[in-house]
């Protein structure tokens, strides 16, 4: 068996961002009418066992997108929804640095190698878990063949698309904004025990809200609405959240008003975020790897001892 670790804090990042009570997304005590928590525990354990089983090496010629199409099928296959496309293609590359590298040292490098057979792959993934609100765009679209490399076609979408907005930018808001944040949270939660993580990811994930205004929301509903809980997201923030009751009476008002309209507000690129910045601070050693083991149970979303 592989002792690669990488496996393992990919699995962890996805685990403890699905398991926190985070604002208007799904996690162990709340659902949509179409998804739920053991939904995102499948996808982390489909995506984890097949980077566990890696049959090539990480830094292979086309090993990213071959692996994120081949998880994406085995999402849809076992799964049959879109719990995790937006992590695939954010984890996909990051896993791929070698270890003899930082994150920001090494990044670029495997962003460059990604070829047109590459973006072609992509694309599979991507009509493969289907995600909302995708619509269609002049350039490049995701149902025609593509005659770019993967990260020119992410440049084309970066000013409406975060995910795509890593990619041409060399996850500069993940190793940056996104480590300095987690940072942050990691430090002023010491000392809570198994919430450690909990009020770490929930506060990882208000303030990726608050400055990023989630394309996702915007997708399906519009800038003005992105803005707006984006907005809402810093008011939360700056009454002092979790310390007082000011900011946790705002913080409910907030998951509320995030799961009205059906959920169409669910700030579900956020949380994809909050998902890779975990795995950048597990593999930098920003935060503590011991957590890893036991980790977050599968089934309660509360450590395992």
């Amino acid at each position: 068996m592989s002792t690669d670790p990488r496996p393992g804090w990919m699995h962890a990042a996805c685990l403890w961002e699905a398991s926190a009570a985070k604002a208007g997304n799904v996690h162990p005590g709340a659902a949509f009418p179409d998804l739920d928590f053991t939904d995102f525990l499948r996808s982390a354990d489909l995506l984890a066992e097949y980077y566990r089983a890696l049959p090539e090496p990480w830094d292979s010629p086309g090993c990213v997108t071959r692996s994120l199409l081949e998880v994406a099928r085995r999402v849809r296959d076992q799964v049959g929804k879109n719990t995790n496309l937006g992590i695939l293609l954010l984890l996909a590359p990051l896993a791929a640095v070698p270890p003899t590298q930082t994150l920001r040292s090494g990044i670029g490098a495997v962003l460059e190698s990604l070829s047109v057979e590459d973006t072609r792959r992509l694309y599979q993934a991507i009509r493969t878990l289907q995600p909302g609100g995708l619509g269609r765009v002049e350039q490049q679209d995701v149902d025609e063949e593509p005659t770019m490399p993967v990260r020119a076609v992410m440049a084309l979408a970066r000013d409406f698309d975060l995910i795509a907005l890593q990619y041409a930018n060399g996850f500069e808001d993940v190793l940056g904004f996104g480590l300095d944040r987690l940072d942050f949270w990691w430090r002023v939660a010491e000392g809570l025990g198994k919430l450690r993580i909990e009020q770490t990811v929930v506060g990882l994930h208000l303030d990726w809200m608050a400055e990023y205004p989630d394309s996702l929301i915007a997708r399906k509903r519009g800038r003005a609405l992105a803005e707006q809980a984006a907005l809402r997201s810093r008011q939360v923030l700056d009454a002092g959240w979790p310390r007082t009751r000011e900011s946790k009476l705002l913080f409910e008002q907030l998951d509320q008003w995030l799961r009205e309209d059906g959920h169409s507000r669910n700030p579900g690129t956020s949380a994809d975020l909050v998902a890779a910045t975990l795995f950048a601070g597990l593999r930098e050693g920003i935060i503590g790897r011991t957590e890893v083991l036991p980790g977050v149970s599968r089934h309660t979303g509360e450590d395992d001892e």
